[in-house]
């Protein structure tokens, strides 16, 4: 082929993809495949619209997926599998749904401790191995990140800016030896810690961000460490964009499907119990502009993920406050311990205190058909809304389609409002946790008490605050707790259950303060099966 028949053709080729371009959808700009699925630049998409006011979208509603405290950290109610099920059931009625989750942590989720973050059995997405085992390495990108980021720091402390490193190193595999270690620098040890990956505070700058600029400017915020018993922050010693280039896929959010069709999307992987355990709200929001229905999942329990769904991402983070929610469990967990019993109740209505309206879903497991009946008679003697009730792992959305009127009304009719959505900037820090511990946990203010050693720990998180410039009261709240357990102990009598503040750690860059309430771990280890 001559010399000019090439350029024709490579030029021809240039103008039948521009012309193709103009045929696309609007999302189909800032999508490409990556693999057996999508990313989608959700940062430009968002700037787009935000841009172009004109644009075509939809004001999608979210829909919240909790579930009930598990009895062991180490088993699932199956929030992921009724997600699947839900949207799948949700479009089989002719509603435009779509469904938000996280990617879970390789070293624990998918490693059998709990199950995937893909559903199962008919309730599954296409591609779980990829789901389970790193999707298109945004975890890794985020561990890549945040441990250059201390590697920064140990420099620094070679160079005499730094004396006391305060960032943690991060893995996807989990080491009860890396809890705690030190660094031999040849003049004397340095003590550093490493924690899973999901836990880190650059897992929750992306989460929480909705642009790289918003990125970069809390990475430059985060503190590296003190010098002279000041704070140092990373901005002060290192170019951020040598972090920000690392991340650059890693914030974009993953699309993929159900095997029955549904459109999902998957993007970031915090822990609910050790941080904030929700889907980007860049995801989310970007998801509301595509469809009329979000479903998106929470972390853990209701005390868990959802309460940080609606006192931080929609309290101080301008998320949309839901227009439904379910909360799953299994028979096992709500009826099969009395002393426990109480914990799904709670759930279900203070959701419904909130002016959520909120829709129990028991996840049958195989053999368990025949409880249907006293199921839900034992749900309407509590004064639920309707149960739902069934077999998801082996019926999928076919066992929820025919029992979602209630739920499609109102979902249709909810008003979200902001009435419930008042930021508690500005909120004293144990305040704060009183009142999360009261609407949240059940346990009123005078029942909140403090460890020895709380106070000191919170006077130096302040005393960092202020080295930078910050004022602690004005972080959101991150509760740091057991997994499966709302309180000190959720077996004792009502009158009796207690919170106890151990200590408080400050994610600056973040926005956020973390205080360690019940027993928790953010190294815990995986469970052989």
């Amino acid at each position: 082929m001559s010399r000019w028949l090439r350029w024709f053709w490579r030029g021809f080729g240039r103008r039948q993809a521009h012309l193709g371009r103009e045929t696309m959808t609007l999302i189909d700009r800032f999508t490409a495949d990556y693999g057996a699925v999508q990313k989608i630049d959700a940062f430009a998409f968002l700037k787009h619209l935000e841009d172009n006011p004109d644009a075509s979208r939809k004001h999608g509603k979210v829909v919240l997926v909790t579930a009930d405290t598990p009895l062991k950290a180490s088993r699932g109610e199956g929030k992921t599998t009724t997600t699947i099920a839900l949207i799948d059931a949700l479009r089989s009625r002719g509603i435009d749904a779509a469904a938000v989750l996280r990617q879970p942590s390789m070293g624990i989720t998918a490693a059998g401790s709990k199950g995937g973050a893909s559903g199962g059995g008919k309730a599954s997405l296409t591609h779980p191995e990829l789901v389970d085992w790193g999707l298109c390495g945004e975890m890794a990108a985020i561990a890549a990140a945040q441990n250059l980021l201390v590697s920064f720091a140990e420099k620094a402390v070679d160079e005499g800016r730094l004396d006391e490193i305060l960032v943690p190193r991060v893995s996807e595999v989990p080491s009860r030896s890396l809890r705690q270690i030190a660094v031999d620098r040849g003049k004397g040890d340095i003590p550093e810690r490493v924690v899973l990956t999901p836990t880190c505070e650059l897992m929750q700058i992306v989460v929480l961000s909705r642009s790289m600029e918003e990125i970069s400017a809390r990475v430059g915020a985060m503190i590296a460490g003190t010098k002279d018993g000041k704070p140092v922050v990373f901005r002060d010693f290192i170019d951020l964009w040598r972090i920000t280039n690392i991340l650059g896929d890693a914030v974009k959010p993953a699309a993929t499907r159900t095997v029955g069709g549904s459109p999902v999307y998957v993007h970031g992987g915090p822990f609910a119990n050790v941080s904030i355990g929700i889907p980007t709200l860049v995801s989310v929001e970007m998801a509301c502009a595509l469809h009329d229905v979000v479903v998106v999942e929470a972390g853990y329990g209701t005390d868990a993920g959802a309460q940080k769904w609606l006192d931080i991402a929609c309290r101080e983070y301008g998320a949309q406050w839901p227009s439904a929610a379910v909360v799953v469990t299994r028979a096992t967990t709500w009826r099969d311990d009395p002393a426990l019993s109480w914990r799904y109740p709670f759930h279900v209505r203070r959701l419904e205190g909130l002016g959520i309206p909120t829709f129990p879903l028991i996840n049958l497991w195989s053999g368990e058909d025949d409880q249907t009946d006293s199921l839900r008679g034992a749900a309407h003697d509590l004064g639920f809304r309707e149960p739902v009730v069934g077999n998801l792992f082996r019926d999928g959305g076919d066992a929820l389609a025919p029992q979602l009127d209630d739920f499609v009304d109102a979902v249709t009719s909810s008003d979200t409002g902001d009435s419930q959505v008042d930021s508690h900037k500005g909120m004293p820090v144990v305040e704060d946790v009183r009142w999360v511990a009261n609407s949240a946990y059940g346990v009123p203010a005078e029942r909140v008490v403090a460890r020895a050693g709380f106070e000191e720990s919170l006077a130096r998180a302040a005393h960092l605050m202020d080295g930078v410039g910050g004022d602690i009261d004005d972080l959101a709240l991150v509760a740091v707790k057991s997994p499966a357990t709302m309180t000190d102990d959720d077996s004792a009598p009502e009158a009796s259950r207690t919170v106890t503040l151990k200590k408080v750690e400050i994610h600056a860059g973040a926005g956020l303060v973390q205080v360690n309430l019940t027993t928790s771990l953010t190294t815990p280890m995986p469970k052989i099966v």
